[in-house]
Order: C-alpha cells, then sequence, then structure tokens
C-alpha cells in the first residue's frame, strides 16, 4: 500500500506557479489576481479563505476579500460581481460556498465571466468540460488527476466508481474520467447496493460528507481509493469518507485525510488563476 501524498504534491505545485508567476510578472507586468467574495461568518469559510489568501501571497498573486453580512442582498453581491468582472488586474473571481438560504447560488454563478471563473462551476465551463474542450475545471476534481499524472496511474480503460454526484465533485471528476478515457460509474443517496458498485471498481473516488461510509469489504484487492470527504467529528479529529485504518491495507494506494486530496484543492485553484492570467497575454 502506497500513501498518494497531497501536501507534498501541493507544495511542489505551488513552487512551480510561484516561479511561473514571477515569469509572468517579469517579461509581462502581469501579476495574477484572485478575488474572493465570502458571505457571513461562517468559521469554515473564514478557514478556507484565509488558507486561499496565504497561498496567493505564496506564489506571489494579488488577492482581495470582500467580507460581506449575511443579511446582504442578492443584487448587491451580483454587483460586486460584475464590478470585478469589468476590473483588469482581477484573472479570477471566487464565491465561498455555501451561500445563506436566501441567495439564489445558481444566478450568482452565472454572473461570473467564465474567463474568470476559476472555481469551474459557470455553465460554460461545465459544458466545455463534458465536451472535452478547454476549460476551467474544478479544483477538487482537478487536484485528483494532477495525483493520478504524478503517481504514474494510468485510467485509461479503468473501471473507477464516483461515490458522490455533487456539482462540485462528483460531476466534474465523472467528466475528467470520461475525458480521460475511464470507464465510469456515478453512485448518489439513491444508489441501490453502493458495495456492489465499489467492489467492482479498480479505483473507488469518494465525496460524500458521510464519516468512514466506505468499509473494507466495499473495496477489491489492490484497489485505489481517493478520499475527497473531510468531516470533523465530536472529539475534533478529522476524517475521511474512508474507513481508513481498515481500507488501507487492501490499497495499491490511498489517499490519507487530511493530507490527501485538500491541499491539492487550493494548490489548483493558483493553478486556474494563473492560466486565467496568462489569457492576458493574447487579449
Amino acid at each position: 500500500m502506497q500513501l498518494i501524498d497531497g501536501k507534498s504534491l501541493a507544495e511542489v505545485t505551488r513552487s512551480r506557479i510561484a516561479r511561473e508567476t514571477q515569469d509572468l510578472i517579469t517579461k509581462h507586468d502581469i501579476v495574477p489576481g484572485l478575488a474572493v467574495i465570502l458571505v457571513g461568518d461562517d468559521p469554515a469559510s473564514q478557514a478556507y479563505v484565509k488558507m486561499k489568501a496565504r497561498a496567493c501571497k505564496e506564489v506571489g498573486f494579488y488577492s482581495i476579500v470582500h467580507e460581506m453580512p449575511d443579511t446582504i442582498s442578492e443584487e448587491e453581491i451580483i454587483g460586486t460581481i460584475k464590478m470585478m468582472n469589468d476590473n483588469p488586474r482581477i484573472d479570477g473571481i471566487l464565491v465561498q460556498l455555501p451561500l445563506p438560504k436566501h441567495i439564489d447560488t445558481d444566478a450568482i454563478l452565472e454572473v461570473i465571466d467564465p474567463s474568470k471563473d476559476v472555481d469551474g462551476f459557470h455553465p460554460c465551463n461545465v459544458g466545455r468540460l463534458a465536451t472535452n474542450l478547454d476549460a476551467f475545471a474544478p479544483c477538487t476534481p482537478l487536484g485528483v488527476m494532477r495525483m493520478f499524472e504524478h503517481y504514474d496511474i494510468p485510467l485509461r480503460g479503468k473501471d473507477v466508481c464516483v461515490v458522490g454526484a455533487s456539482n462540485i465533485v462528483g460531476k466534474p471528476m465523472a467528466a475528467l474520467l470520461l475525458n480521460a478515457e475511464a470507464t465510469v460509474t456515478v453512485t448518489h443517496i439513491y444508489t441501490r447496493d453502493l458495495a456492489r458498485h465499489t467492489r467492482a471498481a479498480d479505483i473507488v473516488i469518494v465525496g460524500t460528507g458521510v464519516p468512514g461510509l466506505i468499509k473494507a469489504d466495499m473495496v477489491k484487492e489492490g484497489a485505489i481509493v481517493i478520499d475527497i470527504g473531510i468531516n470533523r467529528l465530536d472529539d475534533g479529529r478529522l476524517v475521511g469518507d474512508v474507513d481508513f485504518d481498515m481500507v488501507a491495507p487492501r490499497c495499491s494506494y490511498i489517499t490519507p485525510v487530511p493530507g490527501g486530496v485538500g491541499p491539492m484543492t487550493i494548490a489548483m485553484l493558483m493553478e486556474n488563476t494563473l492560466k486565467a492570467a496568462k489569457m492576458r497575454i493574447v487579449r
């Protein structure tokens, strides 16, 4: 069994992005810029935004956070996004989710200029990803694909089971895998006999937010298991959606939680923002 070390890979990725950023500044006087909208005072969202701001500073990006009260109107958020769409210093726009219940998340995300949609949630980028055209892919699934590349894990023809069908993780993960010519099964909350699907897979990718959902008897010997879930238990421990201690001995590769997919998500946000900044060169 080999651990897939997302933390180390993310560090290498950020170092590369920092070098490319300095090159972009030197040759083209372009400093990549990322703007984040944070609505409300959810502690988890605030923590994520702080990590993103630190990552921007580390790689040499310009970044700004628009903090808004959870009572703000949908129109005010849209107005801020439109302002950032028109700001030539801003290459990437990110709306930290979830938003308050009175805000229509889909309406907010559709306002973002697709060329600045570094989260990959705009319908334009979703459609381009599904048809295997160049697009901004959501950061977590993109990070998983970078892990496969780094560890030389082939995907063509492999049976892959994606557990969870969210718009943020499961669906774009399936699209990226299909583009890599894997055979993909997507399961969700209404799937009957989940274990039948996971046991048949060469690769199991899980992102449900259910601690310990995947047990040892649900994966075959030698399987590759990617655990996207991150859950905080009552005792303060962070765990994934996989029963790691029991499942790991059966795997050829497995991601830990923490230290697996999580660090790659922010690294891919930096990569997408750099990609958006490079688009300024040809404008």
